[in-house]
């Protein structure tokens, strides 16, 4: 990704800013630096203020998605911790996180989770601009903003160099997705196996309505008179369900057909992140979906929505005359290998309070 050219300063340099990067702090503190400048309107800003932006912005994909980091990275640990001390909301706004943060920074145990990210990240930073020796050298050859470097640092306080300063603002969102690019390609290499890691890194504003899928399970409770939940064992009819996502969509990053199931209405807010146990679920889950296509099929073989299954089988016809432990087979081989993987990742196991 090749970020815009600008006749005053060297954004060659401002490339490599990420090159030999084995860690995620750069990618945070860059982001954390250009929403203090654009959005406050800020040149001199201090460690601790980008750091808070940094544990603010980096909150979402730790605690929500679960995102490896990489075992050499301290940020997912202190964050980790910081949620555990603060006690704050895994799904808390940005705003939020910074305040709690911010009020409790007078306390030793909070500073002293975030000091080690003033030890290295704000003079190695520099090192497209400055060859790095010690943080005193960076320091002092920063004052006169060497090589045109992007900022200086005096103390534990940033000053962005004034010829910076028009071309961040002007290129905010440019060099905001260049970071998350970059960022996205170092995280997916320590998340191999998990689906749309590069998607996890920003909270979404709004979720992919559910209303089609919905569609598609009314018109089978219509020509099946009821189902029932494989939680619950309630009776299930149209408007008195939810739509249950059988892996967590904070895992699966999705809503195809296979993974969507009505449950008892109680059952979403319980089981929220947590993953189903497959000993005990999965059978159920497999024969709701396969009466459920084959059902559908034959009345509506062009549903778009049908097509979901071919991720898992590539035909919908041999799909639907398979046996019934035929048919499990195929959700047991998706299935186990993803909740492995989600378990691997922290996820836990949810904890049935409305047994049948």
């Amino acid at each position: 990704m090749e970020l815009p050219k600008d006749n005053t300063i060297n954004t060659r340099l401002l490339a490599q800013i990420f090159n030999n990067t084995v860690a995620t702090y750069k990618y945070y503190w860059f982001v954390s630096i250009l929403d203090i400048v654009v959005k406050e309107q800020r040149r001199q800003i201090s460690f601790w203020e980008i750091i808070v932006g940094m544990i603010a912005e980096a909150w979402y994909p730790i605690h929500y998605f679960r995102l490896s980091f990489g075992n050499s990275d301290s940020l997912y640990n202190q964050i980790i911790e910081l949620q555990k001390v603060l006690n704050i909301p895994i799904d808390a706004k940005k705003d939020e996180i910074k305040k709690l943060i911010f009020n409790n920074l007078c306390k030793p145990k909070i500073k002293g989770l975030l000091r080690v990210f003033t030890l290295n990240v704000p003079y190695r930073f520099l090192s497209p601009w400055i060859n790095y020796t010690t943080d005193n050298q960076v320091v002092g050859l920063s004052q006169s903003y060497t090589n045109n470097c992007i900022y200086s640092i005096k103390d534990d306080v940033i000053e962005i160099n004034p010829r910076w300063d028009q071309y961040l603002n002007d290129n905010y969102l440019i060099l905001r997705d260049f970071t998350f690019w970059n960022l996205a390609v170092f995280l997916q290499k320590r998340n191999p196996n998990v689906p749309d890691a590069s998607s996890k890194l920003v909270k979404p504003i709004q979720r992919e309505s559910l209303i089609k899928q919905r569609n598609f399970w009314d018109a089978y409770i219509d020509l099946n008179g009821s189902m029932k939940c494989i939680y619950t064992g309630k009776e299930l009819y149209k408007k008195n369900y939810d739509l249950d996502h059988f892996v967590p969509w904070s895992f699966v990053s999705h809503n195809l057909l296979w993974n969507l199931l009505p449950a008892d209405a109680r059952i979403n807010s319980s089981k929220s992140n947590n993953l189903p146990v497959l000993g005990e679920y999965l059978r159920p889950f497999a024969r709701a979906h396969q009466q459920a296509i084959q059902t559908i099929y034959p009345k509506n073989p062009n549903s778009k929505l049908l097509e979901d299954y071919l991720t898992l089988h590539d035909s919908l016809p041999e799909l639907i005359r398979l046996s019934e432990n035929d048919f499990l087979n195929v959700f047991q081989k998706t299935f186990s290998p993803m909740v492995q993987i989600a378990e691997n990742m922290g996820f836990k196991y949810w904890q049935n309070t409305f047994r049948l």
